[in-house]
């Protein structure tokens, strides 16, 4: 596992732009089999349900779109990490198909700067402080790395 990239290992081959644009039909696929009520069910104490995992994905997919365009629009810019956890500290009660619709969005949104910006801008340098000098790839590369992680607990969650 790289220390810059800690999802590199669930990449299954396919072309990043593919599994980040695949990512909201599957998400969509998988609340669809669980249902309102069943996307609301905690799987044990302390874990997020898959209505809470969606939530975390938007929520994440608003801290990538940030931090690929201030890889785009700064030289060097040192990325600020957050404490998820702290951020679910709102997600109980919000719906997993609200979630989806705000992922889905700004997914749309990164989709199309990730487009017109790669390959040329696959090396532009960032800092992560706790995982050190990345590049853009490295931000795209995590963001599908880090779906696939999630899509797998939401498809365990689903019973698939």
């Amino acid at each position: 596992m790289s220390e810059l990239n800690p999802y590199e290992s669930l990449i299954d081959g396919r072309p990043l732009e593919a599994i980040l644009s695949d990512t909201a039909t599957e998400i969509g696929r998988l609340i669809t089999t669980l249902g309102p009520e069943k996307s609301r069910v905690r799987p044990a104490p302390g874990k997020w349900s898959a209505a809470e995992t969606i939530c975390h994905l938007a929520d994440c997919e608003v801290v990538f779109a940030f931090r690929l365009r201030q890889t785009l629009a700064e030289d060097a810019p040192v990325i600020q990490p957050f404490d998820q956890d702290k951020w679910a500290a709102h997600y109980p009660g919000v719906p997993a198909a609200a979630a989806l619709e705000g992922f889905e969005a700004m997914r749309n949104w990164n989709l199309l700067l990730i487009a017109k910006s790669l390959p040329t801008a696959a090396g532009r340098t960032v800092t992560h402080p706790e995982r050190g000098t990345m590049t853009f790839q490295t931000i795209v590369e995590t963001m599908a790395g880090h779906d696939l992680n999630h899509l797998r607990q939401l498809q365990r969650l689903a019973g698939l």
